[in-house]
């Protein structure tokens, strides 16, 4: 028999690091238990899901994904710039999560980027937006479906 290797119709047991290029690691599980994914789910980027394509149990690689196949470039559009008042009770400072609700009620996060006495600028973009990553990998298991 063949070894599994991944691609369509497999399950991937593994573990993973992102690191950004400056070395700082944005999430790992090689210090808790490994994720499983099967391809194609949802639960992985499809650009870190098609890099792990053809790779097979026992293999550690590092791929670099580019923000295109990552969580994409900043839109511009997704920076807002709303009315101090809308922050009446709260203490703002640069960097500070705010969590809003858009038209459809469900939760849309956004990190402020600068405030004064009149206006409030929040940024939409995912704080991994423009980002290249380096996706650490140690494939555990690939299962045929």
């Amino acid at each position: 028999m063949t070894e599994s290797r991944i691609g369509q119709n497999t399950e991937v047991t593994l573990h993973f690091a992102l690191h950004l290029e400056n070395g700082d690691t944005v999430d790992s599980t090689f210090d808790k238990a490994p994720a499983v994914f099967k391809v194609g789910d949802g639960n992985l980027l499809p650009g870190f899901e098609a890099a792990l394509f053809g790779f097979k149990a026992g293999d550690k690689r590092t791929v670099t994904v580019v923000p295109e196949h990552a969580f994409g470039q900043p839109n511009p559009q997704n920076v807002q710039v709303m009315p101090r008042s809308q922050f009446q009770d709260m203490d703002l400072s640069e960097g500070l999560l705010v969590i809003f609700n858009d038209a459809a009620n469900a939760e849309l996060p956004g990190v402020v980027k600068a405030f004064d006495d009149a206006q409030v600028t929040i940024d939409f973009n995912h704080p991994l937006a423009g980002k290249t990553l380096n996706f650490e990998v140690e494939i555990l298991e690939v299962k045929a479906l």
